[in-house]
């Protein structure tokens, strides 16, 4: 059986708002990253950058591409590791992004995460992200109940590995 992560998310906005979040630069800015290179195409960029101080190639998910989608339903992208993981940080793994409308103007954003080797690193990430995409999915939805991550002093949103958070 493949390994994989799955994670869901209730967001108080339509499906269209949170579509663009995901897939447009200036709406990845204000949940995931301070940073993004979108072009919404197959094979086109997708790189969310987290640490720009950083040396080009050490930043985030620089190189990554567009694999396939369906405008509000469906984005899926190549991921890698982070940069302390260096050797599996040149494989991809596959990120699946799935909105689905519900009523009141909201939206359930799954995501699951496939594509991961076994051993060393491959487990590193592979417990990295777990805990990574409930921060990402934490600051998706307080970026619709409050406002836009400020990338100064970023929300940490409660998670299993740090129920406590930031209120």
């Amino acid at each position: 059986m493949e390994r994989k992560i799955e994670k869901e998310v209730l967001v108080d906005a339509p499906v269209n708002e949170v579509w663009q979040m995901w897939t447009t630069e200036a709406g990845v800015k204000t949940f995931f990253a301070p940073k993004a290179n979108i072009d919404l195409m197959i094979g086109g960029r997708y790189e969310i950058l987290f640490d720009l101080d950083a040396p080009p190639g050490s930043q985030g998910g620089e190189g990554l591409k567009v694999l396939e989608y369906t405008p509000e339903r469906m984005l899926t992208v190549e991921w890698n590791a982070p940069p302390h993981l260096p050797n599996v940080r040149q494989e991809r793994t596959r990120l699946i992004v799935e909105f689905s409308s519900q009523p009141e103007h909201k939206t359930r954003v799954r995501i699951t995460h496939d594509g991961w080797g076994e051993g060393g690193e491959w487990d590193q990430a592979f417990n990295y992200f777990m805990r990574a995409w409930e921060v990402v999915l934490g600051r998706l939805k307080h970026r619709f109940s409050v406002g836009p991550i400020d990338w100064a002093d970023p929300y940490a949103p409660a998670t299993e590995s740090n129920p406590i958070g930031q209120e």
